[in-house]
This record gives structure tokens, C-alpha cells and sequence, in this order.
């Protein structure tokens, strides 16, 4: 299994994360903050499947953008996967022809933008050679993290989240934690702003330890940071390189990982 971060910066050499796209295998993306940046766009061609989290802005900033990018007259159009809390935000606040054409209704008229699937929270989608499971995760709104496996391997893109349970609880299950090899969780805010990240409901610094101390009955596996804010990233780095835990990663921009 592959996974990329895509980049979201002019600077191709800046790791620091403004949106969220995570590509697997080259054809599935979960969520499209940065997916319709994506270049050549023939990569963006390339991709058949768009899981979307929840409907936050850096979630889903570049979706309109991809979706225009690929269109082709005669072409398959892409599976995009979402709440159904998703989809109403979607089709009320950003397909609505003031802040981008309804491509829903225009699509109707003649070859499809996109075919529209539902997520409803611990009923996996198969793909080919993926099996990928939304969970719901404790976030401000509906949000759903994912359990993402092959037939060798597995790793956990739990989104945006506070302190959670059931991502971790069906973790702990076989077969999938027994090919577990990632965990991509974010840690938005530093120790000095766990208030705010308790209002928001994000990880802070000071409680990412515990959070993925809920997998210590599983084997070793590597734990990737993310969704690090850009003005905050320098600090959360340092605090969480000084809780010393093993295998931590930070993860940046056009990073790939493989397993």
C-alpha cells in the first residue's frame, strides 16, 4: 500500500500542511483540501475514488477544483464518498451556483461530474484491493475517520478528532491489527493552546500521547503527525519530539510512505 500527502504550498520545499488530501495507490484520495492542486493533471485523472472526512474547509477546498479538472464528456466520472451530513452541507453551501456551479444538477443534464455515494459510520467500501472503513471520530461536526487495508497491510487516517474511542476499538480487532502498520493522527494545536483545541475538538500536544497510547496492545506500528497548524508547526514538533515515543513521525508535504 501506498500513501502520499499531498502538498498544499507555492513552496515546493515547505512541509508545513494548509489543507488535507492523503493519496492511496495513486487512484483514491481521502478528502480533497488539496486534491484539485494536484499536479500534472493527468495524476488527478488517474484517481477513481474521493472519501471526503467531513465538510470543513480544508477538507474539501479543492473538490470543486478537481471535479472541473478531470471532466470529460465521455469519461467515467469519479465515486465521491461522504456523510450524509456531508452531502447536505455540500449541496447547500458550496454547490449552489453562488459559490460554485450546482454540478449536480448540471451533470443531470448530460454526462455525470461525479457519482454521489454514502458513508454511514463502521460499513466498509471495497475497492479494488482496498478495504477502506468510516468510523465516526469526536470532532465539532459528523466526522469520520478510516480504517484503510489490503490484503498485507493496514493503517488508520483517523481525521480530525479529539479524544476518541471506536476508531481504536475496531483497530484492536483481527485481522486488522494484526497488519496494522501506520497511524496517521493529527495533533492541530500546541500545549499552550489545549484550550482551544478542546473547544474545537482537536488534539493538543499534551494529550497526543495518551491518545495513541489507546493502540499499546498492538505490535509496533509507526505514528505520523499531522494536520499540524502552519503557525503553530515549529513548536508542536519540538513538543512532541520531547515525549520521546517511539516511531514518530512527522508528516509534510508530498511525503510518501509505503508497506
Amino acid at each position: 500500500m501506498k500513501i502520499q500527502q499531498l502538498g498544499s504550498s507555492l513552496d515546493s520545499g515547505c512541509a508545513t500542511q494548509y489543507l488535507t488530501t492523503f493519496l492511496i495507490n495513486d487512484y483514491v484520495a481521502i478528502d480533497a483540501g488539496c486534491l484539485g492542486l494536484l499536479t500534472p493533471v493527468s495524476k488527478q485523472q488517474s484517481i477513481e475514488h474521493v472519501f471526503l472526512s467531513h465538510s470543513h474547509l480544508d477538507h474539501v477546498a479543492s473538490l470543486p477544483l478537481f471535479l472541473d479538472n478531470i471532466y470529460e464528456q465521455e469519461s467515467q466520472p469519479p465515486a465521491v464518498y461522504a456523510h450524509e451530513d456531508v452531502w447536505r452541507t455540500l449541496k447547500t453551501d458550496l454547490f449552489n451556483d453562488r459559490l460554485w456551479p450546482d454540478l449536480l444538477r448540471i451533470g443531470a443534464k448530460g454526462n455525470r461530474f461525479l457519482e454521489e455515494h454514502l458513508l454511514v459510520s463502521e460499513l466498509p467500501i471495497a475497492l479494488s484491493g482496498l478495504r477502506i472503513t468510516p468510523v465516526a471520530v469526536n470532532h465539532v461536526i459528523p466526522t469520520l475517520g478510516f480504517l484503510v487495508e489490503d490484503d498485507q497491510s493496514a493503517v488508520i487516517i483517523a481525521s480530525d478528532t479529539g479524544p476518541t474511542e471506536r476508531l481504536w476499538e475496531l483497530a484492536g480487532l483481527q485481522p486488522f491489527r494484526q497488519k496494522l502498520q501506520a497511524v496517521f493522527l493529527e495533533c492541530s494545536f500546541s500545549a499552550d493552546q489545549a484550550w482551544l483545541a478542546n473547544e474545537s475538538k482537536h488534539l493538543h500536544s499534551s494529550i497526543f500521547a495518551a491518545e495513541i497510547g489507546k493502540l499499546s496492545a498492538i505490535p509496533r506500528f509507526i505514528t505520523v503527525a499531522v494536520h499540524l497548524k502552519g503557525s503553530l508547526r515549529e513548536q508542536i514538533e519540538r513538543e512532541l519530539t520531547a515525549l520521546d515515543l517511539a516511531d514518530l513521525q512527522m508528516g509534510g508535504a508530498d511525503r510518501t510512505w509505503e508497506f
